[in-house]
This record gives C-alpha cells, structure tokens and sequence, in this order.
C-alpha cells in the first residue's frame, strides 16, 4: 500500500486531490536503506541489476540505465550517428525534451502533425517531410497509448532512416502483441517523479542491437574505456581511457534500488491505472460537453495520462476556467502539452507560426489532463468524476 493517502480531512475541509502522487511503500525505502548501508551510492550493481530486469521485462536485448528521459533521448541520437545539418522529424505535440535534444547534436527538428484520435504522430505527415538530410525519427507514445508503428517503420526502411521512440509515457503500452521497447532502433523511457514507475529522476534507453548500447554506455559516463564503470571496485583497475568526448548521465545506485522495488510492482499499478481509466471513461462517455480519450485497436494503452478533450461549443467558458473551476473544487490537473510549434524559440530559430499544426493545436485548446494514479482510492476517483460533472454542467451552454 502507498505510504500517502490523498483523501483526509484537514480543517474539516477535504484536502486536494493533486494530480500526481507517487506511489512509494515499505519495500522501496529498505531497498535503497541497503544502498546507503552498502557504502556504494553511486553506479554500481544495483543499477546493473535494474538494468538487466528492465530489459528482460520489455523484451529488449540491452537497457542502459541513466538520469533522464532526456539524456536517453540524447544518447540515442549521437548512437545513430545524428550530426550538425542532419533533419529529425518528431511531432509538435510533444514535451520540450523530445525536440531539444535534437538541436544538442547541432541538427534540425522537424515537426509533424498528429492524429486526432490517438493525439500521435501521423506516419502520412511524416512522408512529405523526409529529405536528403532526413537521419530519424522520433515517434512519442503520448499519454501511454503506442503509436501506430507498422508505417513508421515502413517508411523508416524505405528511406534508410532511424526510429527512436520517445516512450516517456509508454511503460506497460503494447503493439499489436509487441511491448513497447522492443520495436524501433532504440527506446528512451522516463522514470521521473509523475511516470509510470519513478527513481525520482532517471531515464532507460532499450535497445536490441549491441553496437548502440556499447556506444551509449560508454557516452553516459564521458565516453570513458569500459573498465571505467567498475574501477573502484574490488575487480576494477585505476586505469582508463577517453575514447569519446561523452557526458555525464550515468544513473546512482540510489536510484537503480528505487527502480528496481517500483518494476517489481509496476503491473499492479499499471492495472490500477486502467482500472481508473476505465471508471473515468464510463461517467464521461454520455456527456456531450466532453470527449474522452480513445484507445487504438492495435495495442493496450498504458494510461499513463487521462485527456479529457472538451467539446468548447457546447460550453459558454474555455478550457482555463473549466482548470479553475477543478482547482477551485480540489482537483489537480495539468495540460498535455503545449505544441512546440507554439514556442517563441522554435518560431525564432526554425519559422514555425501558430496554425501550422492544425490537429495539435486544436487537441491542445481542449485538453485537460485528469489525476490518474495507483495512490488514488475510489473516494477520490469519485470525487475527480463529480467534479468534473459539476463543473462542465455549470459551464454548459
């Protein structure tokens, strides 16, 4: 059980339902007791152990183990040999990490629609974007449901070109009977505070082929010689050698032993999450002042969001007073996310404009993303529903 329950009374008033808690019990805090105990806090066996169970779990071959989503990103970009002048498509309706770490390489993100179901990636505005300059592509599985990829990867061998999935949201998501992190080149998951499963902050990148993850494995820790990783250990030597100018995105011990308690315990809160989802769907589906999220025939979503896109016709208020009436009633929420086509940066550097992205920036006008998470007890989830009824009904046309 969650050592945090979100439901109490404070003052005699109920406390807020934030959107997101952690769910961290008993077994975590003595696994990473024992790190603290063990005298080795830093890299060490118990991110190898992370690592080997993370691979076996999502059917990959390799999983290197480092401090975000976003130096995964960035590794498997410089493994595919991504450079200055290359192109990267990736969807605008994305987080600020899946464009950056392109322009980190000196190369261009190119931006592409998404679909109005799925809220993905569209492989038919992929297409006309891929040139002679064209090295990958980023697919992200928004809010945990898996892209369609079988045309991804199509056009991907067609062209020669890379597939790295951003599946920051995805742990648990499948693929036509396929887990997500065993499709593409190269896989990037998040392990940050609000995802899935959590080392507080930490990233994997899964991968079936060895060359990749023997470049990515040395670029985490400054590109050092392998032995580097185990020179302070008792079967380590001092010597080692820069054989790349890498960086600095190895993942703690600490955070392994955390991951490690989570994983264990990730398909029980990947069914409490759909389990929500489910009781989510069911209320909101006869409102006509909603829409609630779909999920795709070709796979299981992996729920790590709840959009709720709004019907704004049929409401008299836009999405920010239907946030602060949430607010105002308890209920945290967020908003997934502001495409990047939008961003003063990307209309300065690369002449992205509003209205350039239809689909994204019509998904976005009307999304609100629900608390979705295993914390949560039914009073809560009932209170989230009630609310977002009560509000909706008072905002109605």
């Amino acid at each position: 059980m969650p050592l945090v329950t979100v439901n109490n009374m404070q003052n005699g008033q109920q406390q807020k339902i934030p959107f997101h808690l952690p769910s961290i019990g008993e077994e975590e805090i003595a696994e990473v007791v024992e790190v603290l105990r063990s005298g080795w806090l830093t890299t060490g066996p118990k991110v190898r152990q992370f690592e080997e169970a993370f691979a076996a779990y999502v059917g990959a071959k390799h999983a290197i183990a480092v401090n975000s989503c976003t130096a995964a990103l960035h590794l498997a970009l410089d493994a595919v040999g991504v450079g200055a002048g290359d192109e990267v498509i990736l969807p605008t309706y994305t987080f600020a990490a899946t464009g950056e770490v392109v322009t980190y390489l000196g190369a261009r993100p190119v931006l592409a629609d998404c679909r109005p179901d799925t809220f993905n990636i569209d492989a038919a505005t992929v297409a006309p974007l891929i040139t002679p300059k064209t090295k990958a592509i980023i697919p992200v599985h928004i809010a945990g449901q898996a892209c369609d990829m079988d045309p991804i990867m199509e056009l991907a061998r067609e062209h020669h070109l890379h597939v790295i999935e951003d599946a920051a949201h995805a742990l648990h998501a499948t693929y036509k009977g396929k887990m997500i992190g065993a499709i593409g080149d190269l896989t990037a998951f998040s392990f940050y505070a609000t995802k899935p499963i959590t080392t507080g902050e930490g990233g994997m990148i899964a991968t079936m082929r060895d060359d990749h993850a023997a470049r990515m494995k040395r670029m985490s820790l400054h590109g050092l010689s392998g032995d580097a990783w185990n020179r302070y250990s008792d079967k380590g030597h001092w010597y080692y050698e820069i054989l790349d100018f890498g960086f600095k995105y190895n993942l703690t011990d600490l955070a392994a032993a955390l991951g490690i308690q989570q994983l264990r315990r990730s398909d029980d809160f990947y069914k409490r999450r759909r389990e929500i989802a489910r009781m989510y769907s069911e209320s909101f589906s006869g409102l006509e002042t909603c829409v609630i999220p779909q999920e795709a025939d070709y796979g299981t979503h992996a729920w790590h969001l709840y959009i709720l896109q709004l019907n704004l016709p049929a409401l008299a208020s836009g999405r920010d007073e239907v946030i602060r009436s949430l607010g105002e009633k308890g209920i945290g929420t967020s908003v997934h996310f502001i495409p990047l086509h939008l961003h003063p940066v990307y209309q300065r550097s690369f002449g992205y404009h509003q209205g350039a992205f239809p689909n994204a920036e019509h998904i976005f006008e009307r999304a609100v993303s629900l608390p979705i998470y295993p914390a949560m007890t039914n009073a809560d989830i009932g209170r989230v529903i009630e609310s977002v009824h009560d509000t909706l009904h008072t905002l109605r046309r």
